[in-house]
């Protein structure tokens, strides 16, 4: 009897590879559609573009990096080609920033950003930005009104909205003029401890727990490595002695108490990669081009693509005042823009050069807030009692319902924390202020020598920074730039206040006269990297708010005093100075530490750090080593003071980077026993364990000890902010590549794996020729884009790059429609 069931399978088959085909063909469709649309999301490069606000014809020109040219007629011109071009290379990142800023970033990317989003709520920035646009003047409004213009037109003549919201299922959201204030809100967040001010509510959690003398040592700052270009070192501190706290003497359980949260608790006070930018500059008399000679890198986060947009802009000013100094109406400019904004960051004019690093000033001070018991909504204030303002902020969230936040406002700030008393405890932030926002920075572009520069400083909109400024004519000089210097009076420098009494608090803001200025020093040089700069009065004006233990700003001091001359090439080289000539002296109190250990691992770390290479190699072991060693010391060290503080306070956190090298070195230098954890037996005890941890932890892992290169923790991992959400075999076309790195905190090339200089440059006025300019990550977002990635290996290896753009490959031309 015959059967049909091999016919039947013969058909299944047939079937089933049928649909496989059909599913296939979908999937390659899929595929194909999403490549085109990919494609059709690409900037302009040629052609041409009518614009109905454009005054006269301009042209957007690009060369085989991607650096753009803008030759515009007037300045406006110049800025609506600016915004054309910001949009339509860096919108998705533009957009990323000004909703950061408002707490706006839920409503694109959903659940996981909305403790950020709270937290940058509270201050109400948009509502902040948007007064602060009413208050500019009408001709800054109009560069922000015809920058605008430009980026809604370039982002409307993409083929296709930005491939980044094509995989978030979402649609860009037009630009408003104010939205370029939101920008420069970001960067106030980014500078300014996100605008929360943890350092000084821990250092009033020490005081707290701590007997006064201890904190002011614990934090105290290192004489040994200061370098401020006014004044001399920081008195030292005093050791405080068995009568002010004696850990031997305590309760046990009380001094051996090692809290989950240690390793979180000391990080600040170690180098965690959060702080690290130079500027620094000689004068013409020690240059090989006869004009003066300014270096800059800015660190700061680092991501695909860079923050920053290359950028030449070349138009014609009515500015009678230039004309008349210059002899000329025309104005060429080179350097960095922000996107989002209508302005060079840093560059060059051809007649001056600038450059930025944190200020780490002062900026931000806690307020008690005294509530009425018999009504809650007041509070108290000098001249009797105020009325709380209350907002409620509703929080857009994607894939869900929104979240509202309710915003309790006092005349210092919102109330966003509380003292260690339970008061309720308001923030003065300039950030959070109209006043600190314009476009005041946009004047340096006009600006002919640096007596002028530095006279315009005061006047900035941003958050505080050095300013260092070199001229064509061979002068250089230093400044704050920012026009939101507070003025205090009856306040404790790093403590919350009582507003209630009369007299305490804000009491206005600092005029031009009492800027601490230097111009055109004896030495012909000057540098800055995020260190105190300044001492006596000018240090009382501008505060502390967690300077660089200084170590970085020393060493290129000490490069610069090196050198009689200098060429463009020799500041890139202090650029990339990766010598760690701080850890020197914690590499031969290793050495010390195990001398005539016959542990195995011991006698080997020994052996592998005997030979001080000297240098934060990528390849580098004895490095690598030496620093987990100091790591490992400071948390022995500080553990018993940190669980004093963490006993009452558990997400208590060291307030400074790096505030503690001065109390430790002082402490196992001068082995007070007091002052020791009583779970070491002496103070060589605690050394040789740090080691041993060390020791133990590295030599588990594959390879042993000697397989411990530096450079395989600091692997650079630079990547696109969308990768993450992305399949790892797609996410790499995204990223830039995962090379070990050298560098690290404490010495001028600063490197971490997402954190670093943003930009190295390294301008002669007026010899822009012989400049150079280089940035991590590429012009484009667009992985497409021949652009994406181009100019980071020069960056990675230090390459000198040129700062000027190379021959036209590519032209835009702008037509009015008239």
């Amino acid at each position: 009897m015959k059967t049909d069931k091999p016919r039947r399978h013969g058909a299944l088959r047939r079937w089933l590879a049928a649909v496989a085909t059909v599913l296939l063909l979908l999937m390659v469709a899929a595929v194909m559609i999403n490549l085109w649309i990919l494609h059709r999301s690409l900037p302009e490069l040629d052609g041409w573009h009518v614009a109905t606000s454009a005054g006269a014809p301009s042209k957007i020109v690009r060369d085989a990096h991607g650096l753009v040219t803008i030759e515009a007629d007037d300045e406006l011109d110049a800025d609506y080609d600016l915004g054309f071009v910001h949009a339509q290379e860096r919108f998705f990142e533009m957009d990323l920033m000004r909703r950061v800023a408002a707490g706006e970033l839920a409503e694109l990317v959903g659940q996981a950003a909305l403790k950020t989003d709270i937290g940058h709520r509270r201050h109400r920035l948009r509502a902040v930005v948007h007064q602060a646009y009413e208050n500019l003047t009408p001709q800054q409004r109009s560069r922000l009104i015809k920058y605008a213009w430009g980026v809604n037109r370039g982002l409307d003549e993409l083929g296709a909205r930005p491939w980044e919201y094509v995989l978030l299922r979402s649609k860009p959201r037009e630009w408003l003029p104010e939205d370029s204030l939101l920008v420069i809100a970001a960067m106030y967040l980014d500078l300014n401890e996100d605008g929360n001010n943890l350092r000084e509510l821990n250092t009033a959690r020490m005081r707290a727990a701590l007997p006064g003398p201890v904190v002011d040592f614990l934090l105290a700052a290192d004489p040994a490595w200061e370098a401020p270009l006014v004044g001399g070192q920081s008195p030292a501190v005093d050791l405080p002695g068995p009568d002010v706290l004696d850990l031997r003497r305590s309760p046990a359980g009380d001094n051996n108490a090692k809290v989950a949260s240690l390793a979180a608790a000391v990080s600040p006070a170690l180098d965690d990669m959060r702080i690290g930018s130079n500027s620094f500059a000689v004068a013409g008399s020690l240059s090989s081009t006869g004009s003066a000679i300014l270096a800059n890198d800015m660190h700061l986060g680092l991501r695909v693509p860079n923050i920053w947009f290359r950028a030449r802009l070349r138009y014609h000013t009515d500015n009678d005042s230039y004309v008349a100094r210059h002899g000329s109406r025309a104005v060429d400019l080179n350097g960095l823009t922000l996107p989002g904004v209508p302005a060079l960051v840093v560059g060059s004019n051809g007649h001056i050069a600038w450059g930025f690093t944190n200020s780490y000033g002062d900026w931000q001070d806690w307020f008690r807030v005294q509530r009425d018991p018999a009504h809650p909504s007041r509070y108290k204030v000098p001249e009797g009692w105020a009325t709380i303002e209350s907002h409620d902020e509703v929080i857009a969230i994607k894939g869900a319902a929104p979240y509202t936040l309710k915003v309790e406002d006092t005349r210092w700030g919102p109330i966003m924390g509380e003292d260690v008393d339970g008061t309720p405890l308001a923030l003065s932030w300039i950030g959070a202020l109209p006043r600190s926002y314009n476009l005041g920075l946009a004047e340096l572009s006009l600006a002919t020598n640096v007596h002028e520069a530095l006279g315009l400083a005061h006047t900035f909109g941003i958050p505080p920074q050095n300013m260092l400024v070199a001229d064509k004519e061979g002068h250089i000089g230093w400044t704050l730039a920012s026009n939101a210097i507070p003025l205090r009076s009856g306040m404790h420098a790093s403590l919350p206040t009582d507003g209630a009494q009369p007299g305490n608090g804000w009491t206005g803001w600092a005029n031009a006269a009492q800027y601490p200025r230097v111009e055109d020093p004896a030495s012909g040089r000057l540098w800055t990297a995020n260190n105190r700069i300044v001492d006596g009065d000018a240090l009382s004006l501008v505060g502390n708010g967690g300077y660089d233990v200084g170590a970085r700003a020393q060493q290129i001091r000490n490069d610069l005093q090196a050198h009689d001359r200098f060429a463009p090439t020799d500041l890139l080289a202090i650029q990339l100075d990766d010598r760690a000539i701080f850890l020197t002296r914690w590499q031969q109190l290793l050495q010390a530490t195990l001398a005539g250990q016959d542990d195995p691992r011991l006698a080997q770390m020994r052996q592998l750090t005997a030979t001080w290479g000297g240098r934060a190699a990528a390849d580098s072991v004895d490095y690598r080593l030496v620093r987990a060693f100091r790591e490992q010391v400071f948390h022995e060290v500080l553990a018993p003071f940190i669980a004093r503080v963490s006993a009452r306070h558990g997400d208590f956190a060291w307030p400074t980077h790096d505030s503690a090298e001065a109390a430790v070195w002082t402490m196992i230098d001068r082995k007070p026993m007091h002052l020791l954890d009583p779970h070491y037996a002496d103070w060589h005890a605690l050394l040789l364990d740090a080691a041993r941890q060390v020791a133990d932890k590295l030599a588990a892992q594959p390879g042993g000890l000697a397989a411990r290169t530096w450079g395989e923790e600091n692997r650079a991992a630079i990547d696109h902010p969308l990768a993450r959400v992305l399949p790892s075999g797609l996410a790499r076309y995204l990223d830039m590549p995962h090379d070990r790195q050298s560098g690290d905190a404490n010495m001028p090339r600063v490197a971490g794996p997402a954190f670093g200089s943003s930009e190295r440059l390294v301008a002669s006025p007026g010899h822009e020729n012989v400049s150079i300019l280089h940035m991590p990550g590429g012009q484009s977002d667009h992985p497409m884009s021949p652009f994406f990635g181009v100019g980071h290996a020069d960056w990675f290896e230090g390459t000198p790059t040129p700062l000027l753009p190379g021959e036209q490959q590519h032209a835009l031309e702008i037509m009015p429609m008239h």
